[in-house]
């Protein structure tokens, strides 16, 4: 649904383009998903982009950013550190403690499974913001009074209420200025944005499981049954033909065969 172009100026990085008619059929497509409660509620990229325009603090617009580029729960991203992120190099990324992966058993992951997973950072100009905001602000450290231990802190010190209390401000803003969205605004609604996304940009669905730290593939797939729908309308395929037509080609058959075993 996006075609690339590229920004005029000194960096003249590559960015997605919408064109209008595709994203009508993906609202459409959407639509029709929100008739099945077991299908996630996402937005779509230019939902997305238009709802960051309406959170002008650089702190919560990079919080938001966060959630849209990596797919992480709230807990996760709430917990991430300055160190977590590598945004040097040709492949910037970002270290996510799985949460719910820490939380079984004792603690430890399985035997075979990492608590951590890696998510690359392809949006350059996500990166350039994270940039930004780290050159800007100081980390934030904190020392054990038992052991004297210097612990970076996270990022964020806002909560699950307080990032929900910034979305909702900026929904509202969105409306007093014409702008609304079809599916309620939640952290988590990020996270199924950012699954179908990669749905749409044809990523297989082994990858898009690693990178959302789903544990088993069944977990994954309901993004797949959604852009299933899309695929199989895009296809158009019929299933009827005119029946007098049909009717003289099986007789036609008949004839032809009964000819061939008298042969």
């Amino acid at each position: 649904m996006t075609d690339m172009t590229t920004l005029p100026g000194p960096e003249r990085r590559p960015v997605l383009m919408v064109r209008p008619e595709d994203h009508r059929r993906a609202l459409a497509l959407r639509q029709m998903a929100m008739a099945y409660a077991d299908l996630p509620r996402y937005l779509l990229l230019p939902e997305v982009s238009a709802l960051l325009h309406y959170l002008p603090d650089w702190s919560q617009h990079a919080l938001v950013s966060t959630l849209w580029n990596t797919g992480g729960r709230i807990n996760e991203v709430l917990a991430l550190k300055r160190r977590d992120f590598r945004l040097n190099g040709d492949y910037p990324h970002v270290v996510i403690r799985t949460a719910k992966q820490r939380r079984a058993g004792t603690g430890r992951p399985a035997k075979g499974k990492s608590a951590n997973r890696v998510v690359p950072l392809s949006d350059p100009g996500f990166v350039d913001e994270l940039r930004r905001l780290f050159a800007s602000t100081r980390e934030r450290i904190e020392t054990d009074a038992q052991t004297g231990e210097r612990r970076p802190l996270p990022i964020w010190t806002a909560t699950d209420r307080t990032v929900r209390n910034w979305l909702t401000r900026a929904v509202d803003e969105a409306r007093r200025d014409g702008v609304t969205f079809s599916v309620p605004v939640t952290p988590h609604v990020f996270r199924h944005s950012y699954a179908m996304h990669h749905c749409y940009q044809h990523t297989p669905l082994k990858v898009l499981q690693a990178l959302l730290g789903h544990e088993k593939a069944e977990s994954t797939e309901v993004y797949t049954r959604v852009f299933a729908l899309d695929i199989a309308a895009s296809q158009q395929i019929t299933f009827s033909m005119p029946e007098s037509q049909a009717v003289s080609l099986l007789k036609e058959t008949h004839i032809s065969g009964a000819f061939l075993m008298q042969k």
